[in-house]
């Protein structure tokens, strides 16, 4: 039998986080991961048989959300590199937008393209977004309270009711406020900021909250944007895992947790599947909180239960990772002014891109794969060419929301292929040929994504961003000694690292 003061169950980022802090704080901490690697979804793979010499971050892929004091407390140096342009907004025709750092060539582009408007509304969206970014980093590392609570003691006065109907409300009610002329540049908002990993649309409630969280990135040198790392996001992995061994945690891969222990109410350890038995005096799981209640069994009171289930909702994101042979050529910008180095989005024509919105979500919810669902588009080779092997070939993916985690009247077994040979020939409408550049693909839809990261429902932030602050799951479960650092914790999903040191400051405290 082994014992340790502190067994955490996964070994995902946060899980990371939270072994580091509490080794230096002289616990002996053993953590117990499922898979034969780290990380969880924070990984740089070789995925691809037919290209095997190209590297991709097969699940998160960008840095922007892990609050500065963290990477400073923790003592990492991640090696981040800006996007420049970070955003590339494509049409079909000749407009297009690259959204960079050069702002009088930003006013040029819109000016041009769409309209003296449209750049008005995108500086005050970007005015208020850096206030509220400065207001809300302090919560992240902290205990959460409700969102009311959090206005009324760290949001400026003249922004607190704006705050409350973000967080409480949908990202159109949101956007709409700053008089945008386009649909098209609104609809880019929503699709990358409020759409991702939730199941919800333009005037959902909670696609608010989900926007804010996407634009709390604080990096140094980010100015709001997210970042690439190099060597992939299991770079990020690497260095966590060096710092939580450094200070003393061990580590247990192939080692998949059976059930967490609980006697008259107190967590006492767990059970390996293999039947070996871990103690410890506390326990911290960073798989899902669907994953923490089954292993507890029916030792969890009713209404923490309850408020679990609350949360269920099944993935809706598909990611296509691709080897690709050579850049693709867009119709709108031929020559290369850096439109490959950021996050590229396909949306549909203007006059439809709302209604299609609309249509999209209404096919996921009745397990209909949509005919253009958003699309967002990365290439990063072309920033860390070392991912792409010797032959100089590129490692991208599509990022798509929404699709059903079951299709109705048939699988994803059956209609995968199909379906990614239908999204490539939406990025052909864009860039020609794009579909002949592909050499493999490494699909990730939902129930793979549970498969591949061990994650229910294969929803990649745990459980929806429409949730904030207290409204989330709490470090400290009802059942004594057992805690909780998964994303569905304050403050979010997503690679912030935030979740794993707050829930080890309340082991601490305890």
């Amino acid at each position: 039998m082994h014992r340790s003061d502190v067994l955490i169950v996964g070994g995902g980022h946060n899980g990371l986080c939270a072994a580091t802090f509490l080794a230096r704080a002289g616990r002996s901490v053993h953590v117990l991961e499922r898979a034969s690697v780290l990380g969880g979804a924070v990984r740089t793979e070789y995925p691809f048989p037919r290209a095997p010499e190209v590297a991709a971050s097969t699940g998160s892929y960008l840095l922007g959300l892990m609050p500065p004091e963290l990477v400073q407390k923790l003592g990492i140096q991640v090696p981040l590199m800006r996007r420049d342009p970070h955003y590339f907004l494509p049409t079909q025709g000749d407009r297009y937008l690259l959204f960079g750092s050069d702002a009088a060539e930003m006013k040029r582009q819109f000016l041009s393209f769409f309209s003296e408007q449209d750049f008005r509304a995108y500086q005050a969206l970007q005015a208020e977004l850096e206030m509220l970014r400065e207001d809300t980093a302090p919560t992240w590392l902290t205990e959460p309270l409700s969102i009311e609570e959090t206005a009324e003691r760290y949001i400026r006065p003249t922004l607190r009711d704006t705050f409350i109907k973000l967080c409480r409300g949908s990202v159109g009610d949101y956007l709409e406020r700053f008089d945008f002329k386009s649909d098209l540049v609104k609809a880019m908002y929503a699709v990358t900021d409020g759409f991702s990993g939730l199941a919800g649309t333009w005037d959902t409630p909670g696609t608010g909250m989900n926007f804010l969280v996407h634009n709390m990135c604080r990096l140094p040198g980010a100015d709001g944007t997210w970042m690439v790392v190099r060597g992939g996001m299991g770079t990020v992995t690497r260095l966590l895992h060096e710092q939580a061994r450094a200070a003393g945690a061990t580590f247990e891969t192939d080692a998949e947790v059976g059930s967490i222990d609980i006697e008259s109410g107190v967590a006492k350890g767990v059970t390996l599947i293999d039947g070996r038995v871990f103690r410890a005096e506390q326990i911290i799981v960073n798989a899902d909180p669907f994953r923490m209640s089954a292993l507890c069994g029916d030792q969890m009171p009713a209404a923490f239960e309850e408020k679990i289930a609350g949360y269920e909702r099944k993935g809706t994101t598909f990611k296509v990772n691709m080897a690709l042979s050579a850049l693709p050529t867009f119709t709108c910008l031929p020559e290369d002014r850096g439109q490959h180095r950021g996050t590229i989005h396909l949306l549909p024509e203007e006059s439809r891109v709302l209604a299609s919105l609309h249509e999209s979500f209404e096919d996921i919810q009745a397990g209909r794969l949509a005919e253009f669902p958003t699309i967002e588009w990365y290439i990063h080779t072309t920033m860390d060419p070392a991912l792409g092997g010797p032959q100089g070939r590129h490692s991208a993916a599509l990022f798509v929301q929404w699709v059903p985690y079951e299709i109705a009247g048939s699988s994803w077994e059956k209609e995968e292929s199909r379906y990614i040979e239908h999204l490539l020939s939406i990025c052909d409408r864009f860039a020609p040929g794009t579909s002949d550049l592909v050499i493999d693909t490494f699909p990730l839809h939902p129930q793979k994504i549970e498969s591949h990261f061990g994650i229910t429902h294969g929803h990649i932030h745990h459980i929806d961003n429409g949730y904030g602050f207290a409204d989330r799951l709490p470090y400290r479960s009802p059942i004594a000694g057992l805690y909780s650092c998964s994303a569905g914790t304050h403050p979010a999903g997503s690679v912030i690292g935030a979740a794993g040191h707050n829930a080890a400051m309340a082991v601490l405290d305890s």
